[in-house]
């Protein structure tokens, strides 16, 4: 944990010896509508939970800045099932490393990847809770897709898209066909410093 908490730091606050660059350091929260994909979930539907954390945008130049991002995000997906309902609830702590381009006044489009450590993996369902983490993999994978609009106030909104790249799935035992993939779309508010 050290080492992460060391590594954070480091991709937050590394760049502040660049003293021509405007940093600004913020905050964000939203909505998280998060589902997992794979050939073998038909019965999996997306799970409304959400996202919090820091950012910091280090402006490169007028028009491009890179903006990493620290966040708690609540993964994972519903199920129906054979009358059995339930919750897959797979929470991470995610750092995106987006590439920002304003395209006009304030608005931005949005691209880059992003590792989340796994916090935590449960099945949730009408009679209790299983703990999942020793079957989940503990780092994921994804690439980021998004748009956002800042105010000159410091206020900011935008959607971003997260494509899973990893497979969850760490169960030796398992029998699937198919892997498991985190796909998340979010909404979110956020202000600058």
């Amino acid at each position: 944990m050290k080492k992460l908490l060391f590594f954070t730091a480091i991709v937050l606050f590394g760049f502040t010896y660049v003293s021509a660059q405007e940093i600004d350091f913020g905050a964000k929260a939203g909505v998280n509508f998060a589902t997992i994909t794979g050939d073998d979930l038909d019965s999996f539907s997306s799970r409304t939970a959400f996202h919090l954390g820091f950012v910091a945008e280090i402006g490169i130049t007028e028009t491009f800045s890179f903006q990493p991002e620290l966040l708690y995000s609540a993964q994972g997906a519903d199920y129906s099932e054979d009358g059995f309902e339930g919750s897959v609830k797979v929470d991470y702590l995610n750092l995106p490393l987006m590439a920002k381009f304003y395209v006009a006044e304030g608005f931005s489009l949005e691209a880059g990847p992003q590792v989340g450590f796994l916090l935590s993996a449960k099945d949730a369902y009408d009679g209790g809770e299983d703990d999942w983490s020793d079957i989940t993999k503990g780092i994921d994978f994804g690439l980021n897709f998004g748009i956002g609009y800042k105010l000159q106030s410091g206020l900011n909104f935008g959607a971003r898209y997260n494509l899973g790249l990893s497979d969850l799935n760490d169960d030796p035992d398992s029998q699937a066909d198919s892997a498991f993939k985190n796909s998340v779309i979010q909404a979110y508010v956020g202000f600058f410093f």
